[in-house]
């Protein structure tokens, strides 16, 4: 942890709704004029998308199946954690992008599934912002969570994730069904060892739940909306949160414990913008008491 050069960090799996959260994140650097390094946690893949096939599949003849990104090895979590001390220390540190798509690949010139080079980030940043699925990593030899000062983890029910990954990646990446089952039952394992474990080391877990029926979430036609969904709150220390605050702010929300609150999912956004604001800014207050 760094007071002069904070690190805040959304941790969550893929099409668990991380991008929500990032977006909440950027609106509150806009609307506080605050600069920030961002990093992807893509960037620090081990492989690119034809490299990860190549693993996938010698890792499969090993009898190995059930390699995946969720795992320490198709990562450069060492670098990552590095990365956060760095710039922890020094304001500074490298990153790079995954070209995902066509699109993204275009316009860098490059071609889809492959990384763009590593380049420092921008100078005078007054915070590093990341977005992946191991902001909250630690192991024996790799500990990512004690550089970050703060700490959100996204959480939706795991039937509502698969469903979210489902429709993202047959209707946005033009997988199919079968393909996308496989992804989830090979990451199962990585998932339950090394992505929930993060969770526990949270400041803040922010867990969607339908209210509508997501028993078989391999037949859903639709993804569950907001307004059909409740968002639980978990505050690691609830000191210093002014649930009478939020709860007044926040209509139809509800406390179910000491560090909970439930929030109609359609006020996620301004849940997010209520509870997170002054957690930047108190950390932004100490960096220029610094």
């Amino acid at each position: 942890m760094s007071i002069k050069h904070p690190i805040m960090a959304v941790t969550g799996s893929s099409g668990a709704g991380t991008t929500t959260v990032m977006r909440a994140f950027e609106h509150i650097f806009r609307r506080e004029k605050l600069k920030a390094a961002v990093i992807e946690g893509d960037a620090f893949h081990r492989y690119d998308r034809v490299g990860m096939r190549a693993a996938m599949a010698e890792h499969e003849t090993q009898g190995h199946r059930n390699f995946s990104h969720f795992g320490p090895e198709a990562n450069l979590l060492a670098d990552l954690e590095q990365t956060f001390a760095q710039y922890a220390a020094t304001g500074r540190c490298r990153t790079r992008r995954y070209l995902h798509d066509h699109v993204e690949a275009e316009a860098a010139g490059q071609s889809a599934g492959t990384f763009t080079p590593w380049n420092e980030v921008e100078a005078g940043t007054d915070l590093l912002f990341y977005e992946g699925l191991h902001g909250g990593y630690a192991d024996e030899q790799v500990n990512c969570a004690r550089h970050v000062d703060l700490l959100i983890g996204v959480v939706p029910i795991i039937n509502l994730e698969w469903i979210q990954k489902l429709h993202r990646d047959q209707n946005m990446r033009g997988y199919s069904q079968e393909a996308v089952v496989d992804t989830i039952l090979r990451r199962m394992p990585d998932y339950v060892n090394h992505i929930c474990p993060q969770f526990s080391r949270t400041h803040v877990n922010f867990q969607r739940v339908p209210t509508v029926d997501t028993s078989n979430p391999f037949i859903a036609k639709d993804v569950p909306t907001a307004d059909e969904s409740m968002v639980v709150i978990r505050f690691a220390d609830p000191h210093g949160i002014d649930f009478p605050y939020l709860l007044s702010m926040l209509d139809g929300s509800w406390m179910s414990r000491p560090n909970n609150i439930l929030v109609p999912g359609g006020k996620m956004g301004l849940a997010l913008q209520l509870i997170l604001t002054p957690m930047i800014l108190r950390l932004m207050d100490q960096k220029r008491r610094a």
